[in-house]
């Protein structure tokens, strides 16, 4: 008896030792969604911008004269975990689609849905929530002063999206952005947007990159993150 209530104490420790080293080393269900060669898999919808691969990424370039342009992924998704680093040439309007669908019988295909903004500009609402071709901007930043601190000028960025049943998060370099409760649309597919740049000659050539491009969809809330908006401070604290 005396060896047992020597043992079992270690045996405890043995066994938590374990599970946190088999946490640790668990492979979170990562899946890519661009091969970083090709556009295999994604396909261009409603304007004239261009897209290529260079240097591992996708590359959007603006052209004057044509609206909105979207590289789509040929697969649907409803509730997952995806990622993207992007990075700005200037000051081009971008955004990322998700659940978002593009039917002939809705202002004549044109994509429309969510979007996770790409706001280069001074405003900085970059990974605010936009209702594309709909209800329009749904999830500003004007009331999250840490999230639009959070974008790096002409450097990479990181986004995440996180979207499980009516409740939507984005992050932007590990900052929460937008915390959306919306039930419009459920299923989609993803969206790299060169915006319109109407017959601003200076805009045009520019360029929006995506790399790193992946999703879990794999048990997502497993992995969802745990992170709330912080309460804005009122002038009177």
């Amino acid at each position: 008896m005396n060896y047992l209530k020597k043992i079992l104490p270690i045996a405890v420790i043995a066994i938590l030792i374990l599970n946190a080293c088999s946490s640790k080393n668990e492979q979170v269900p990562w899946v890519s969604l661009f091969d970083g060669q090709s556009l295999d898999g994604w396909n261009k919808k409603n304007g004239e911008a261009t897209y290529f691969v260079e240097n591992d990424a996708i590359v959007g370039k603006s052209t004057i004269n044509t609206p909105n342009t979207f590289l789509c992924t040929n697969e649907l998704y409803t509730d997952y975990i995806f990622e993207l680093d992007f990075k700005v040439d200037g000051d081009l309007n971008s955004g990322i689609q998700f659940r978002s669908n593009s039917f002939s019988d809705h202002n004549e295909g044109r994509v429309h849905g969510y979007q996770c903004e790409i706001d280069p500009s001074p405003r900085s609402w970059t990974a605010g929530i936009y209702d594309e071709g709909r209800r329009g901007w749904l999830n500003p930043l004007d009331g999250n002063p840490l999230a639009r601190s959070a974008y790096k000028h002409k450097e990479w960025n990181n986004v995440r999206i996180e979207a499980m049943g009516d409740t939507i998060k984005t992050f932007l370099n590990g900052i929460i952005a937008s915390h959306l409760i919306d039930n419009k649309t459920a299923e989609g597919f993803f969206g790299l947007q060169v915006h319109g740049i109407g017959n601003d000659k200076a805009k045009e050539g520019l360029t929006v990159s995506w790399k790193n491009i992946r999703i879990i969809t794999d048990n997502p809330r497993k992995y969802a993150t745990k992170a709330e908006i912080p309460a804005m401070k009122s002038k009177k604290d």
